[in-house]
């Protein structure tokens, strides 16, 4: 079973690449985050034609998360139990793949900086403190399912130095504060594993580069998108690798895709 997550940037003005991508690699899922569109705007017809049922969570402009598989797709939750939000980040779902049942959510973590001209503003830090204790709550509830789970998608969370390009940087971030690292080790301390750095321990693995100032050919760039699985999901895994092509496409999203095989 293959695999991936990848923030699209805006799936309509992706879908192009991102049918490509799919044609060509032919992942069993595909968790994607920042779809920024609604239901009734979504690509699925473009999807389904080359063998993708999708499920969505929408929103208009902003935000957006939704799973598409070559399976059939049963969503379970809307968004995370006990915590009242507007934006739509997190999208629950079973997928039955060869006769084993996976539990898969497709996860857009808040930023959680200030705006730009209101850095003393930390409405948005807390409201990203708030998310990730309701996650990691619910993540610890899924250790209880006896099936495989993988949870996947753009965490904004960047876990060690080794994980961006310039740590001093990035150091008052809100991606790189202790507080967030803290909690996203939480989960990993609950029994789930990092697949793409419990298999690559040398490679940085970045997943996001700013369009600007030549980040990409300059490989500036930062690892935030990841895949979570707990025991059962981490014994199957065979492999995990970060695919750039989609970020060397043209008109890419700032991020790329993160793809795990489980055998």
């Amino acid at each position: 079973m293959k695999i991936a997550t990848y923030n699209v940037n805006s799936i309509n003005a992706r879908i192009e690449n991102l049918v490509e991508w799919l044609n060509k690699t032919q992942p069993d899922v595909v968790l994607l985050q920042e779809i920024k569109t609604e239901f009734n705007s979504f690509p699925f017809f473009d999807l389904q034609t080359i063998g993708y049922e999708a499920k969505i969570l929408g929103q208009k402009s902003y935000n957006g998360v939704a799973i598409l598989s070559r399976h059939k797709i049963n969503v379970v939750r809307e968004g995370l139990p006990d915590f009242e939000d507007e934006n739509a980040r997190y999208l629950e779902a079973d997928i039955k793949i060869n006769g084993v049942d996976y539990r898969v959510a497709s996860i857009y973590l808040p930023n959680g900086n200030p705006p730009y001209n209101n850095p003393d503003d930390e409405i948005k830090w807390f409201y990203k403190l708030k998310w990730m204790d309701a996650f990691y709550n619910h993540a610890k509830k899924l250790l209880e399912l006896q099936k495989p789970v993988i949870l996947g998608g753009d965490f904004n969370v960047i876990m060690s130095d080794f994980d961006v390009y310039d740590p001093e940087a990035f150091r008052k971030n809100a991606l790189f504060r202790p507080e967030v690292i803290q909690r996203l080790r939480a989960v990993s301390y609950l029994g789930y594993y990092d697949a793409f750095r419990s298999l690559n321990q040398k490679d940085n693995g970045y997943t996001y580069w700013d369009y600007g100032g030549a980040a990409l050919q300059s490989d500036n760039g930062m690892r935030i998108d990841y895949l979570w699985l707990n025991a059962l999901a981490f014994d199957l895994l065979e492999n995990c690798m970060v695919d750039i092509t989609p970020r060397k496409a043209q008109k890419p999203s700032d991020h790329t895709a993160l793809t795990a095989v489980l055998k």
